[in-house]
């Protein structure tokens, strides 16, 4: 070990280089808080401590970004903090609420989530270490649903009977149905938009805005209900995601086409996140 190696390891690591890790350890943490709850028959602090999780997971990666400070190490603990967080535990959440009533079919339904979960971040991280790197177009896509809108969107029918005083949100074949689909969509190569880059045109700022205050007071006074319709739309962009998704793959393959040298796009690239 030569003089600066054992220099850097005696000054040890910088603060800002271990914030994201914290973040990431802060979304595990919700997420076994999460099963807490649901072992405690709590549901809605059980959802809620998800919700939590994915507020952490969702500022982890963009504050390692800022700093200058990401790592392998660090996209590792994210993706495995993910897959607990977003696969198994909203699958057994919603084991305990409603599929231990389906008897050996819920529970089939119940491993069949966390395994789509594992198989999407497993062909997220074999992505990254292509040798030839997406067109850069693809960043405003993902390939398939990514891991926590999924837990979300498994977790709507459950919602939707926090508000509603009815058995149906709460049936087995209705709950068993969403997160079978839910997995499909998570392993599926549909691209579904990426808002981590998306752009406000200047002229829709201020609408932009008045939409979120609006979004922002539904939350506050009915939560359950927001959460819910923001699942709802969310399906719903998915066909102009794959609309817009071809459109670009179009543009690019006629721009390809046109300029020696550049390889023609292969459409379903994953995008930059998982």
């Amino acid at each position: 070990m030569d003089r600066e190696e054992r220099r850097r390891r005696l000054r040890g690591f910088s603060i800002n280089r271990l914030i994201p890790n914290i973040l990431t350890l802060a979304a595990l943490c919700s997420g076994m808080t999460a099963l807490r709850f649901a072992l405690q028959d709590e549901m809605r602090l059980a959802v809620v401590a998800i919700i939590v999780a994915g507020i952490f997971d969702a500022l982890d990666g963009r504050v390692a970004r800022r700093l200058g400070v990401t790592s392998r190490f660090g996209a590792e603990l994210d993706s495995l903090s993910d897959f607990f967080c977003f696969g198994v535990a909203p699958a057994l959440v919603l084991y305990l609420a409603v599929l231990k009533d389906g008897g050996p079919l819920g529970w089939v339904v119940t491993l069949m989530f966390p395994i789509c979960a594992a198989l999407r971040l497993a062909r997220f991280n074999t992505a990254l270490l292509a040798d030839t790197p997406p067109p850069a177009w693809t960043g405003a896509f993902f390939t398939g649903v990514p891991a926590p809108a999924g837990a979300m969107l498994a977790l709507v029918p459950l919602i939707v009977s926090f508000e509603i005083e009815a058995p149906w949100p709460r049936h087995p074949l209705l709950v068993g149905a969403v997160l079978v689909a839910v997995g499909a969509l998570m392993v599926s190569r549909l691209p579904t938009f990426s808002f981590k880059k998306g752009r406000v045109p200047r002229h829709l700022v201020l609408p932009a805005l008045l939409g979120a205050a609006l979004a922002m007071g539904l939350i506050a006074t009915k939560p359950w209900v927001a959460i819910s319709l923001a699942g709802v739309v969310y399906v719903a962009l998915i066909p102009f995601a794959f609309r817009s998704h071809r459109r670009m793959a179009a543009e690019a393959a006629i721009q390809a086409g046109a300029t020696p040298g550049v390889v023609p796009l292969r459409s379903g690239e994953p995008g930059a996140t998982p």
